[in-house]
């Protein structure tokens, strides 16, 4: 194997004692989750929190307001979930981060300190790891669990009645997941892609009994649709989705046993989401628009909506309790998050304060709405205040590609701007929260279209003197590690240097090694594989770009990444490398997946990048080319 340059990782990224202490402070603050309450047992919650220096799941008792650390693994924990009666903890259970393995339980109380055990058992004579792969959805009932699980063979989901051995009720060769199940435990709804389009799932829904069909919905090409929740109430049958007919996510109620299907006419701009009030008369209803997210409360018996008086910010997960209460999380670029509850009778208190020194606070951000090829591009800004303009400025490139950045707190921007750099934060299209067309414009040439929103959003920074030309880095992890490689080779001109975290480098042969429920995305996201439509991924890939390349890049990758390996990064590294006039490169590889749970691990990252970028453009001349 090559050896490529290390990243310098500083002990230190300031001189100032105060911002040194302020910028790690706000990475090693406790956080928590949003708590989830077993809906029989609503004293019993399961929550992750850092507390310990890692992602790990946690137990709190209200009744006694004692809390336990569940789970104590070197690459953290993220997926956890507890039982209706509040007897048993669930938790994902990988290795290293690669995000295959198995569901597991242990009771909500604790044990021994190995007292977790397989969730499911396994059908009789079926080899141990029989449900193993992927997490493809989870639902537990009070006496059936519905699991999903994906592997290179396609999507596979089991039920379990009563702790006995798991019982195949779906499989198929494309992407699909559990959906919900209904309060009686009589109907699983499942999102399922067998039409080819995983980005825009259909729904059926299963009998229990036999896993017979008992309806299906779908709206046909590039429509995608959503399940849910099912009331709390026995014999209920009402299904809550998320369609997208008029060209963003909406509501509508479908009643799986009569078919009607029933829209919910809510007239708010941007994306939509919601659940079931527990009683089953409202639905609490999450609107993503610009940024931005507030909750509100849709009455079905007279269709009438009323926001609710949250706590200033931007909310983030809501559930609603069985006595009503709403609970909340919230937060804004220059506010730390907090977890609140907004009870029946209006009042609005905290929740779960964690312990220890709350985050320190960063800037606000200014929202910018930038003209380009494909409509207006939305931009989030943030800048040290005070500070002489040009700037040197980072465009940060967010995830998914089907996700935004949003006025949230972000420890790493907040950094950023400490150490003096403009923050540009770019919702492309591909992002989420502008609509449907919006987010699917980016079909059939993925990573190429979001670059010329990005160069759009450049070039007003620089023409409105924000961003220095000269200092401009690019910055991004997932697709945004995708799209900063790309950038540094398609758009090499803009470039003064580029930060690529657990990237796509080279595309084909990502889609050789990445998982399943990824090649169902790209198939869809390309129109086909790359046996079928091999130009079109040579055309987006990195790869194809590598000699063009020539500002400095630091590169981060995971050992056990399944969404973007290491197999196809180490490719690119190589291609970059043979080339007798490289640019300047720096790799940092990290021993976990797709990203890190570990704070120390996570504090070293954003040292690299930050002290990498603040190299190069101290190096570059100021004030333009």
């Amino acid at each position: 194997m090559i050896e490529h340059p290390a990243a310098d990782v500083p002990d230190r990224l300031f001189d100032d004692p105060e911002r040194e202490r302020r910028w790690r402070a706000r990475f090693h603050a406790t956080r928590v989750s949003l708590p989830q309450w077993a809906m029989d047992a609503p004293h019993a919650c399961v929550y992750s929190s850092n507390a310990g220096g890692t992602w790990e799941i946690y137990a709190w008792d209200r009744s006694t307001d004692t809390h336990r650390q569940v789970t104590d693994r070197p690459n953290g924990t993220h997926a956890a979930t507890i039982s209706p009666d509040g007897r048993w903890l669930w938790w994902f259970d990988d290795t290293d981060g690669d995000e295959f393995g198995r569901w597991v339980r242990e009771p909500f109380a604790g044990g021994t300190a190995s007292c977790a055990v397989a969730a499911v058992p396994v059908p009789s004579g079926a080899p141990e790891d029989a449900l193993d792969g992927y997490p493809a959805g989870l639902e537990i009932g009070r006496s059936l669990v519905a699991v999903g699980a994906a592997t290179d063979e396609g999507s596979t989901i089991w039920l379990s009645r009563d702790g006995g051995p798991a019982t195949e009720v779906y499989r198929h060769a494309e992407d699909a997941g559990v959906g919900t199940l209904s309060h009686d435990e009589t109907l699983l709804a499942v999102s399922h892609s067998e039409h080819g389009d995983s980005r825009h799932p259909a729904i059926r829904v299963l009998r229990c009994s036999d896993g017979a069909g008992v309806a299906e919905l779908a709206d046909g090409p590039g429509k995608g649709l959503t399940p849910l929740a099912f009331p709390e109430l026995a014999g209920d049958t009402r299904l809550l989705v998320n369609h997208e007919r008029q060209g963003r996510d909406e509501l509508l109620i479908w009643d799986v046993t009569t078919g009607t299907r029933t829209e919910l006419p809510i007239e708010l701009p941007g994306d939509l989401t919601g659940d079931f009030y527990p009683d089953g008369t409202a639905v609490l209803v999450a609107q993503t628009r610009a940024g931005r997210s507030r909750l509100y409360r849709y009455t079905l018996a007279d269709a009438t909506l009323t926001e609710l008086p949250t706590a200033p910010g931007c909310v983030g997960s809501a559930g609603v309790r069985p006595d009503g209460t709403v609970e909340y999380g919230c937060s804004s670029a220059a506010t730390p998050p907090q977890l609140r509850a907004l009870h029946p009778d209006g009042a609005d208190r905290p929740l779960l304060t964690p312990p220890g020194e709350r985050a320190p606070g960063s800037v606000p951000v200014l929202d910018v709405w930038v003209p380009g090829p494909g409509g207006e591009v939305h931009a989030l800004l943030s800048a040290p205040p005070g500070a002489d303009r040009p700037l040197p400025t980072v465009f940060a490139l967010h995830g998914g590609p089907h996700a935004a950045d949003e006025d949230r707190f972000d420890a790493g921007r907040a950094a950023w701007v400490d150490a003096g750099f403009a923050v540009v934060e770019v919702n492309y299209r591909g992002s989420t929260g502008y609509g449907s067309v919006w987010r699917d414009a980016i079909e059939g040439r993925p990573g190429l279209t979001e670059l010329e929103d990005v160069a759009a959003v450049h070039d007003w920074a620089v023409a409105s003197g924000l961003a220095d030309p000269a200092r401009c880095v690019v910055d991004g992890w997932s697709w945004g590690g995708y799209l900063a490689l790309l950038a540094l080779g398609a758009q090499p001109e803009r470039w003064a240097g580029g930060v690529a975290g657990v990237p796509v480098a080279d595309y084909l042969s990502a889609y050789d090694d990445e998982m399943e429920q990824l090649r169902a995305f790209d198939r869809a996201l390309f129109g086909g594989s790359p046996e079928q439509v091999p130009d079109r991924y040579r055309e987006c890939s990195p790869l194809t770009y590598v000699d063009r390349v020539r500002a400095p890049l630091l590169v981060l990758a995971g050992e056990n990444d399944p969404r973007c390996p290491i197999r196809q990064v180490d490719n690119y590294l190589a291609a970059l490398a043979a080339r007798p006039d490289a640019p300047e490169y720096r790799v940092l590889r990290f021993d976990a997946g797709h990203g890190s749970l570990v704070i120390e691990q996570t504090l070293r990252h954003v040292a690299a990048e930050i002290a990498f970028c603040r190299a190069v453009v101290s190096a570059a001349p100021v004030g333009g080319k």
